[in-house]
């Protein structure tokens, strides 16, 4: 219902912080519109639950009148909705209609809409770490960014979530996030859906290489503690990564049909180097994926409630762990350099480490290849060993000592 002229002079006013707040509601339902002395055109609506919002509402260049919103006070200040409001004005003058701007705007996609059509049309149809780029975006992306409109995210706003992560200690991470940012920003380019990649420009972290591995005092702390994790499906997980020195996103992948007991092998028919791989499996990780394998109609050795049907994100267990085993700097990721690490310690050679950690080195290829799995699972079998002896482990105790029960 449009104002009556009379209403109109008894509710323009000057406005000012102290008349906006000391106005009256309305009754429940109702709106009550108030105009601004000092602002034509300007307009702020008060609900009958106290909501009070900043409008302009003007005639646009087909005469028909526009109401187009600004925003809630105290959220847009007076002097703020004044400026907004003398802005339009301008627009309007010029023949554009700000409304039509705005409608337009509710149709571009959000940035948790955008990611969403990357995920399901690129990420999972090409990349095998799908699931890691899901992760990220729950960690990182989606409270920053998730709700945000494209045209609104810029080079300053990218910016300040790469120095973010990498003020909290996570200058890889901050490095591997932005890479996500502009794998996804040149595939919406490429789809149509924006125009401009706001990463293009942002200095990535210099990243120097970790040396990181679990050392012999730690040992007997980091067992007690993953005894004691009440989820047993993060207690295997962290288990098999630490005896395999599998890369982080296959373990989580680990399909029952790749392994074979008889030859204790699992093999990894695609790895982050893009060829396949045979893991020799030690005794104890056979006898932790034995002790898992309670039925023969499932697909994945460590379970998850996503999409994914497979473990995802084991951050929280892994934090747990460390908190109760006093252990700091350590990574998921550090477990495979810990079993490199241990093989070295235990006399193998840099060729049969490459080897069983399927490292990709142009000058060792030739002799990985021609190397067997018998000095490999002798070498795998040696540190896992002295791993366990460190904890204070025997050697060749039942694992279930590992997995669960008192370790004496």
């Amino acid at each position: 219902m449009k104002d009556k002229p009379e209403d109109i002079a008894c509710n323009r006013f000057n406005f000012l912080k102290k008349s906006i707040e000391a106005l009256p509601l309305p009754e429940p339902g109702k709106r009550s519109t108030y105009y601004d002395l000092q602002s034509p055109w300007l307009q702020i609506r008060v609900t009958s639950t106290g909501t009070k919002t900043f409008c302009i509402f003007k005639r646009v260049k087909n005469g028909n009148p526009e109401r187009i919103t600004l925003g809630r006070y105290p959220d847009l200040t007076i002097e703020q909705a004044r400026r907004e409001a003398a802005r339009i004005a301008v627009e309007i003058s010029d023949g554009k209609n700000p409304a039509d701007i705005k409608r337009g705007q509710k149709k571009e996609l959000t940035f948790s809409e955008l990611f969403s059509d990357y995920l399901e049309r690129h990420s999972r149809p090409n990349k095998k770490t799908w699931f890691e780029d899901q992760a990220q975006f729950r960690l990182y992306l989606e409270k920053p960014l998730g709700k945000k409109r494209l045209s609104s995210i810029d080079r300053k706003s990218i910016a300040h979530i790469h120095s973010n992560i990498t003020k909290a200690g996570y200058a890889p991470t901050a490095n591997r996030v932005k890479a996500l940012l502009s794998s996804i920003f040149g595939w919406a380019i490429c789809e149509g859906l924006c125009e401009s990649n706001p990463v293009i420009g942002i200095k990535s972290n210099k990243e120097n290489q970790r040396d990181r591995f679990l050392q012999s005092d730690e040992l007997p702390r980091f067992f007690k503690a993953l005894a004691e994790e009440p989820n047993s499906t993060i207690k295997d997980y962290v288990l098999i990564s630490l005896l395999t020195g599998a890369r982080r996103a296959n373990v989580l992948s680990m399909r029952w049909q790749d392994i074979n007991f008889e030859r204790a092998e699992w093999r990894i028919e695609e790895t982050k180097n893009g060829t396949p791989q045979t893991v020799t499996l030690s005794q104890e990780a056979t006898e932790i994926l034995l002790a898992r394998k309670t039925s023969n109609q499932a697909i994945f050795v460590f379970p998850g409630v996503g999409k994914s049907g497979h473990l995802e994100e084991p951050k929280k267990g892994w934090k747990r762990i460390l908190e109760r085993a006093g252990i700091q700097n350590l990574r998921i990721h550090d477990l495979r350099r810990t079993l490199g690490s241990w093989q070295a310690k235990t006399g193998a050679s840099l060729a049969i480490i490459g080897k069983s950690l399927n490292h990709k080195n142009q000058n060792t290829t030739a002799i990985y290849a021609r190397l067997d799995l018998d000095p490999v699972r002798d070498s795998v079998n040696k540190a896992t060993s002295a791993m366990l002896t460190a904890a204070g482990l025997k050697p060749l105790t039942k694992v279930t000592k590992i997995r669960g029960k008192k370790i004496g």
